[in-house]
């Protein structure tokens, strides 16, 4: 077995890149050769911590501190590997591999050694990283004290005010991953969900209750279904993230349907908004472009016929496809996203139209609908 790495910390909390191969094979759930890398780390940054005397009585690094803001690519080499699922995602090679973690951190605890200027840098880093990890176990409790604690999946921002954050609700733990990465953590949240949610259109508040998404997102939000008092509202802008794909197209239009039916005050506010990430990338020369429909892209492509520099097209499957740094430009960044607020201009319309295409009791007059008009729709 071998190994090659190259890691470096930046100030953020969120790495922008985190990287990890078996055999050259993409592993973006991580496994046991990440848990090896980290391990090494983990040892020399304590030992090079505790040596120079830089960490308060009492207060030891634990691995998620020397971890944070921590840039890497690792890649592993082995003769027999494992992984979960067909697609590969995650390594689960039970080897033991002690070897690696010693190989790690030694190579580590040597820098250290001879930067130490730097390597007192990077401790005051880890040393943030642990403050904010016993603060948040405060908070936790106070939390669970004083009344429901907020859902475990999100990413929440710094940000301790309502004005200016932001709550980006994304399809999917993987699509969650990178907007996690890509987000700015100052003011900007991330809650994933599973999949299609519950179509609430015509169910009751007590029903829409009953999903665990619903709940989480009622939970991140501080407001209840139904309610016209958003005092108790924790973010700014609540905006849908989902792919650019039909699937994606499917689910922005049932999270739509659940504001409309269940949180009317919070639309009418307008604090709701579509976020509108990119079906395509396209590189000419050293331009960069995104395009949200084959449309956008036609158009693009016609513009800039003739310059000389061959376009690379480059289409998305999904948000858990592009890498943080694309994410953030394209979809997450103020001054480079597009984003859509929502707004009830017509609420008979409105009903009208999700009734046509949500309501349970529409699907005969839904199918003839799509057979007579279905030809006309542009993905």
């Amino acid at each position: 077995r071998s190994a090659d790495w190259t890691y470096c910390w930046t100030p953020d909390e969120e790495p922008a890149l985190a990287e990890s191969y078996v055999n050259l094979i993409p592993t973006p759930d991580g496994g046991t050769h990440v848990g090896m890398l980290r391990a090494g780390l983990t040892q020399a940054a304590r030992g090079f911590a505790e040596g120079r005397g830089v960490l308060p009585r009492g207060v030891k690094l634990a691995p998620e501190d020397v971890w944070s803001g921590l840039n890497y690519v690792l890649s592993y080499r082995t003769e027999r590997p494992q992984f979960t699922g067909q697609t590969k995602q995650k390594f689960t090679g039970r080897e033991d591999d002690s070897a690696l973690s010693a190989q790690v951190a030694g190579d580590f605890a040597a820098w250290l050694a001879s930067h130490v200027a730097q390597g007192e840098r990077l401790a005051q880093l880890w040393l943030a990283a642990a403050s904010r990890r016993a603060q948040a176990k405060k908070v936790s409790r106070k939390k669970a004290a004083s009344g429901p604690t907020l859902p475990g999946k999100l990413a929440d921002c710094a940000r301790g005010r309502r004005e200016g954050s932001e709550l980006f609700l994304v399809e999917g733990d993987s699509a969650g991953g990178s907007a996690r990465q890509a987000r700015d953590r100052s003011f900007q949240a991330v809650l994933p969900l599973r999949g299609k949610i519950l179509n609430t259109w015509d169910a009751s508040a007590q029903t829409a209750l009953g999903s665990q998404e619903v709940r989480d997102i009622a939970q991140a939000l501080g407001v209840a279904p139904g309610d016209a008092d958003l005092e108790a509202l924790r973010y700014e802008r609540v905006c849908i993230l989902a792919d650019a794909d039909s699937d994606g197209l499917h689910i922005a239009t049932l999270l739509c349907a659940l504001f409309l039916r269940h949180f009317p005050a919070l639309v009418r506010a307008g604090h709701l908004h579509v976020a509108m990430p990119p079906l395509y990338r396209i590189d000419i020369g050293r331009e960069v472009h995104y395009a949200l429909d084959d449309a956008e892209r036609d158009r693009i492509l016609a513009a800039r016929r003739g310059n000389g520099a061959q376009p690379v097209v480059l289409r998305f499957k999904g948000l858990g496809e592009m890498d943080p740094a694309q994410l953030r430009e394209a979809a997450m960044a103020p001054k480079t996203r597009r984003l859509v607020q929502l707004q009830e201009e017509s609420p008979k319309r409105a009903q009208a139209l999700l009734d046509r295409l949500l309501g349970r009791g529409n699907a005969a007059a839904r199918r003839a609908w799509l057979e007579q008009s279905g030809h006309l729709a542009e993905w």
